[in-house]
């Protein structure tokens, strides 16, 4: 199975996800992250995943031309994580889900949506396992 996670910046909730994911599905998922406009891994959102284990410190922020086409054209999903913005949109045959999460603001922000996007990553891996 192959996920990409997309919010605008890949700075934040998209770098949460793609850290979780990896965490929950192990290697036999090929997950990435990116954005239509990214700028740089927030200091928060590494400090975040930190305190449950993952090391996002030598992530950066990709942009979606980024990645190599041949992992866009065999994407399974497409998880977009915007909530007050409008989200960045990728011509696939993938499946679209929209999980909106908050922007997070400063340590206790970011730590809810870590949670958040954890437990909707825990009953995404129950109901498509494969």
């Amino acid at each position: 199975m192959k996920i990409l996670f997309m919010c605008v910046a890949n700075s934040a909730r998209s770098q949460l996800a793609e850290g979780l994911a990896k965490n929950i599905f192990g290697p036999d998922v090929v997950i990435e992250s990116a954005g239509s406009m990214p700028s740089k891994v927030n200091p928060l959102a590494i400090e975040t995943m930190k305190e449950i284990g993952i090391d996002l410190s030598a992530h950066h922020s990709k942009a979606v031309d980024d990645l190599s086409p041949a992992f866009v054209a065999g994407l399974d999903y497409i998880i977009t994580l915007c909530a007050e913005e409008v989200c960045p949109i990728i011509l696939s045959k993938a499946k679209k889900l929209h999980w909106p999460m908050p922007d997070p603001v400063g340590l206790e922000g970011f730590r809810n949506v870590r949670e958040s996007i954890k437990a909707k990553l825990v009953t995404f891996r129950i109901e498509h396992k494969r």
